[in-house]
């Protein structure tokens, strides 16, 4: 596939402070010459952008402050739950091309391409981004530089903000050092979180010089070589195609909750009705899925700063916009809650609810921000006697929320109960036996939160069977 490039106007620019600061244009390093390339942070993204440059065989150094995070990934262990990643974890630290290290200071002087790759959670008291760990992660890069680099951003930040990172690089690395300052967004999905590393369906550079363009297309050789696009543009249109596109997707999720609503007041089913949608080779049927909607460490927070954003720039109708998206998401929430207690007649006070699900989506041990414990620990808070199961998250669970039951087993969450709630898509909920199931409860009552379940198989079954937007099914 050949490669994208696209260029905008220095007038183009959202405001005059954005424009990005001159880049030194230095003459790329010889192609013969090993790259070495640092990773500051080994969180989700961290670890697997480290593992990841391993695979395609260069070598790498994770850099964290958390000395418990280090020493686990060292022994080959990831601490999150990501498919595929301890295998290449593991096979790149026996290569030897993968350490991780506290030693901030030894890992920059020896690279050539650093990554930043930190978190930039929600302000406490604003919907802004916290940016202080982009900050201390850069400036500690530029201050331990002793040699010509590139700083590669790859965490999610607001737009401008490179600019300013920019700055800061000019003013703490040493004299006699270029440091070069751009942006490549990542577009993680977890779950999948290997594959959308080394395989990318695209790869975008902002604020590139022509060094920087090179030593970046050397970084990522592999991917270019299979036809992944390559889009070089300035360093906001860079910033801002993660948080469009998270924004967008979250969108799409809101907009056919909003029409599970209307699919609820007349009669209809969501689900043949976004397959019916989804034919449309405009809109796809990705993310149409009718439910609980989105949660997690990405989507809430990054759509809450870019409204943050889109109001410090007048961009207020895009800021209203997310406003309802966010409204709406949070809104199937208290929606599967008044569900619940309407299966129990109006009251969960001493009920036993069952609950299949914790993690925000399948594949993930992620419960940050998920709809699945917000709507466990809300019917907790009522009263109800409340157990949960996950596959994969209910360590991760228990340490957010102590006060819930957890079950090992999907039989062991439902026995007894009064009601069950389906609130993580995993498969091994949706291939379970209902018939199997319906004994074990003191009521056969279930609510499927997330519209992936036959309610038919489950009606025959024996089962009182509720989905959102799904009247007709």
């Amino acid at each position: 596939m050949k490669s994208l490039r696209t260029a905008v106007r220095p007038d183009a620019l959202p405001t005059p402070d954005l424009a990005p600061t001159s880049a030194p244009d230095l003459a790329p390093p010889p192609a013969d010459a090993p790259l070495r390339i640092t990773v500051l942070g080994t969180g989700y993204l961290g670890a697997t952008h480290a593992v990841a440059m391993a695979e395609l065989g260069f070598d790498v150094t994770g850099v964290d402050t958390d000395q418990s995070k280090v020493d686990a990934l060292a022994a080959g262990k990831v601490p999150f739950f990501e498919p595929g990643l301890d295998v290449l974890l593991e096979k790149n630290l026996a290569t030897g091309r993968l350490r991780f290290t506290t030693d901030v200071a030894s890992a920059v002087s020896q690279g050539d391409v650093h990554f930043v790759c930190v978190g930039t959670p929600q302000q406490r008291t604003s919907h802004a981004a916290d940016l202080r760990f982009v900050e201390a992660a850069t400036s500690a890069i530029a201050r331990h530089l002793t040699k010509d680099a590139v700083i590669v951003g790859k965490s999610t930040v607001p737009v401008g903000t490179a600019a300013r990172l920019r700055e800061l690089v000019a003013r703490e690395a040493p004299a006699g050092v270029e440091a070069e300052l751009v942006w490549n967004p990542e577009f993680l999905r977890e779950g999948k979180a290997v594959a959308d590393t080394l395989h990318p369906d695209r790869i975008v550079l902002g604020g590139v010089s022509a060094r920087a363009e090179a030593t970046l297309r050397r970084v990522y050789a592999g991917p270019i070589g299979e036809g992944t696009p390559v889009v070089v543009c300035d360093l906001p249109t860079a910033e801002l195609v993660k948080v469009s596109a998270n924004a967008f997707l979250a969108t799409k999720i809101s907009f056919i909750n909003a029409i599970a609503g209307v699919c609820e007041a007349a009669g209809a089913d969501v689900t043949v009705l976004a397959d019916a949608l989804g034919h449309d080779v405009r809109i796809g049927r990705q993310f149409l899925d009718a439910g609980l909607g989105f949660g997690g460490g990405c989507l809430p927070k990054d759509i809450r700063a870019l409204m943050h954003r889109a109001n410090e720039l007048g961009a207020y109708r895009a800021s209203a916009l997310l406003q309802q998206v966010d409204e709406i998401n949070m809104g199937q929430r208290e929606r599967v809650i008044d569900l619940a207690l309407a299966a129990c007649d109006g009251s969960v006070l001493n009920k036993r609810v069952g609950v299949l699900g914790a993690a925000f989506k399948p594949l993930t041990d992620d419960v940050r921000d998920s709809p699945a414990l917000n709507v466990a620990a809300a019917l907790h808070l009522r009263g109800a006697q409340v157990t949960v199961y996950d596959p994969e998250a209910g360590d991760t669970a228990r340490r957010l929320f102590p006060t819930l039951s957890y079950a090992t087993s999907a039989e062991e969450a439902v026995e007894g109960a009064d009601v069950v709630l389906v609130l993580t898509e995993w498969d091994e909920f949706l291939q379970v036996d209902p018939a199997a199931l319906a004994p074990l409860t003191a009521s056969p009552r279930l609510i499927d939160a997330r519209g992936k379940l036959a309610a038919d198989a489950w009606r025959a079954a024996g089962w009182q069977f509720t989905g959102l937007g799904r009247v007709a099914a």
